[in-house]
């Protein structure tokens, strides 16, 4: 079943006092930060959840075969791959997973490695295992974000245990293409390195025809003992406040290795999370659809106005995801994000905390009149 989206994209909700990290943290400010969206849920989901929540009973919770049948089912017609119900580990959100994996495959003196810039986490999460970071800047090709492969390739050791990979990328909003995703298995595999591949906004990308997302479980086999990919519906439909993501480990081995690493760290995954995600995988497809159109046209509407109003800040094409990077050096302050929130009352995600200062992230999953608010105020500021 897909019950047909009846969104209303373009609808304010209040989010304040709500217990909303984004809103409620700072509350003077008008926020453009945190990457969740300022729209409900799918129908289907809140559906979904009121019938679970009409059962009365809330107890511990593992993941129904309703739920297994619905990741098979997105797995084989969204990444055409086969995914047998043992290769799944079930979390209780990706950041977690990150720091599972800097423990079950890294130790002391050993490192990670990284491209920036990149979401936060990914810069602090070798901190949990005592390793070292290795953080190598992506470079701009003809006004695209890509690897340099040289300076990998120059910074890599032997102790370099894990690669650290976001596609689509946050915060460039990159869809690496498929030869590059072959291209860093194969810098993975010579150097000994387990690939974490987070594609926890795979199911967002803007133009699906130019810039196809390859998933990392559809790598060749022989490679997939080295391989971790990382899914979750969260971002997608909205949903990362009720804390569900999952791995894809296909190797019997890595995978052992990886839940033994869990420990008693984790809390129980809850017993909404498991629904939440079954309805947005079975029938949250046309609805899906619905925000990428309108996504679409916010990311136009940034893009354009940036141009035209705000023209020395630069942001690059983004293919993906509903977070705009832009590069702010241009200002002259040392502090963009700071600037902002002094002269416009905005908050934007500050750069040097993805290892880019001078930037800043611009959340627009929100309505576009919205987008169109912090726009004007980011150039009154400017101006």
């Amino acid at each position: 079943m897909d019950m047909h989206s009846s969104a209303d994209f373009d609808q304010i909700i209040s989010r304040r006092g709500s217990g909303s990290i984004k809103w409620d943290r700072f509350p003077k400010l008008d926020p453009y930060w945190v990457a969740d969206m300022d729209f409900k849920s799918p129908p289907c989901v809140l559906e979904a959840l009121k019938e679970r929540i009409d059962h009365g009973i809330m107890g511990y919770a593992q993941a129904h075969t309703g739920l297994m049948d619905a990741i098979g089912q997105y797995m084989q017609n969204r990444h055409q791959i086969k995914v047998e119900e043992t290769e799944i580990v079930h979390l209780g959100g990706l950041v977690p997973a990150l720091s599972i994996t800097a423990r079950a495959f890294g130790s002391a003196g050993d490192s990670v490695m990284t491209c920036t810039p990149i979401y936060p986490p990914f810069l602090s999460i070798h901190q949990d295992a005592g390793m070292d970071l290795i953080s190598v800047p992506h470079i701009l090709d003809d006004g695209r974000w890509v690897f340099d492969w040289q300076a990998m390739e120059d910074a890599v050791t032997s102790s370099t245990k894990i690669f650290l990979l976001s596609n689509p990328q946050n915060p460039l909003g990159r869809v690496f293409s498929s030869e590059e995703i072959h291209k860093l298995a194969d810098f993975c595999q010579r150097h000994d390195m387990i690939l974490v591949s987070d594609e926890i906004h795979c199911d967002l990308i803007l133009d699906e025809d130019k810039t196809p997302h390859m998933c990392a479980a559809s790598l060749p086999d022989e490679l997939q003992s080295r391989i971790i990919t990382l899914l979750s519906p969260s971002k997608t439909y909205n949903i990362a406040g009720l804390g569900y993501a999952f791995a894809v480990i296909k190797d019997d081995s890595l995978r052992r290795k990886f839940c033994s690493a869990r420990g008693h760290t984790l809390p129980e995954i809850n017993c909404l999370a498991y629904y939440a995600a079954e309805a947005a995988y079975n029938d949250g497809a046309s609805w899906r659809q619905d925000l990428l159109v309108y996504l679409r046209r916010n990311r136009d509407t940034l893009t354009s106005f940036i141009a035209d109003h705000m023209p020395t800040l630069v942001t690059p094409d983004i293919e993906a995801t509903y977070l705009a990077w832009i590069d702010c050096r241009s200002m002259d302050k040392e502090n963009p994000a700071k600037f902002f929130e002094q002269k416009a009352a905005l908050y934007l995600s500050d750069g040097s905390f993805f290892g880019k200062p001078g930037h800043v992230r611009f959340n627009f999953g929100c309505p576009h009149s919205r987008v169109i608010e912090g726009l004007e105020k980011m150039a009154k500021a400017i101006d």
